[in-house]
């Protein structure tokens, strides 16, 4: 990988400011589906599972616009619709048309190498997310853990769900030549929505996870790539039940040193709105701008930028580290 190679991942900490309005962002399987929202307080609830797996499904489809751009963007050549760039590939690993034999194959072929290129080399999700899930006859070598953890989004008041009944029109034809079918289908219950919330995911970069012999094989380009595609994860990913979800900010912040130079929880504490108003625990409504509802933390922290790297604060939906163009301009003249 050469010069990229150089580029230590920093250690960082992130903050996702994420608005629901009128959408189902992770609905709960045990819950007939109804958006996620903890038993004791109805705070709502999105896991780090669900956002990754946006995250995923934006490199998975290499043929629509935000991996064409990205990957143009860093000199990521195709060959008969496969991506690389010096011998790393931008795969899939949590793919469901993935076979689970071609797999196994890379990881036969990976024992008899200490850095396990096969396997690392090709998958991207597996380089920074990590796996637990690889078969037992690897002998344990395979990746435990990534570099990027997104915990669990938790709503700053509760959230209040409403349920409602879908009806259209059915299809025609039914199951004989004589029978016209329904003329109507309807789906009970089976709109449910958060009303309106805002949530907060803080995610946290380990470069530990990269390195020695157990390292995942994860390069400054694999968290380049992750740190541009955050801002579209939920705008390029929507669905009918899930129409209004947005990243309203993306706080990221390196620590001076990889050891770490600030208390994570410290700077969750400083960038996670507050609900205004006398009664804190009133779910807000739809329809009135936020701010009006919310006090919204500002890049300015207090003073508390005096503990991060360069002293500066970043809003991935705006802008991403200096290390992340000198990277783009690396790949672009190579």
């Amino acid at each position: 990988m050469q010069e990229i190679e150089k580029i230590t991942i920093p250690r960082a900490t992130g903050l996702l400011v994420i608005e629901v309005c009128n959408s189902n962002p992770n609905g709960d399987p045990d819950q007939e589906n109804d958006p996620r929202r903890r038993s004791h307080d109805h705070r709502g609830m999105i896991t780090g599972v669900s956002f990754k797996r946006k995250i995923r499904d934006l490199v998975l489809r290499k043929d629509q616009i935000v991996w064409k751009t990205i990957a143009r963007n860093y000199n990521i050549s195709e060959n008969n619709g496969t991506y690389s760039l010096h011998g790393y590939y931008y795969d899939i690993l949590e793919d469901r048309d993935l076979k689970g034999s071609e797999v196994t194959k890379l990881i036969r072929e990976g024992e008899t190498n200490s850095n396990f290129d096969a396997f690392q080399k090709r998958y991207w999700d597996g380089r920074v997310f990590g796996n637990t899930f690889l078969p037992e006859e690897t002998n344990g070598n395979h990746i435990r853990s990534g570099v990027a953890h997104f915990g669990l989004a938790v709503s700053v008041s509760p959230v209040k769900v409403h349920r409602l009944t879908k009806t259209k029109m059915a299809p025609p034809g039914g199951r004989s030549e004589n029978d016209e079918g329904p003329t109507r289908g309807m789906a009970p219950l089976a709109h449910r929505v958060v009303e309106h919330g805002v949530y907060t995911m803080p995610f946290f970069i380990n470069p530990t996870g990269s390195q020695g012999k157990r390292g995942n094989g994860c390069t400054a380009l694999d968290l380049a790539l992750l740190l541009n595609l955050i801002r579209y994860a939920y705008p390029h990913t929507k669905s009918d039940i899930r129409p209004l979800v947005e990243i309203r900010h993306g706080w990221y912040a390196e620590h001076k040193d990889n050891l770490g130079s600030f208390s994570e929880f410290e700077f969750i504490e400083k960038l996670t709105p507050k609900r205004k108003g006398a009664d804190r625990d009133t779910p807000s409504v739809s329809g009135i701008p936020l701010n009006e509802q919310y006090e919204l933390p500002s890049s300015d922290m207090n003073g508390f930028k005096a503990k991060l790297k360069k002293q500066k604060l970043y809003d991935l939906c705006v802008e991403l580290p200096d290390w992340c163009a000198n990277i783009k301009s690396e790949s672009t003249n190579e």
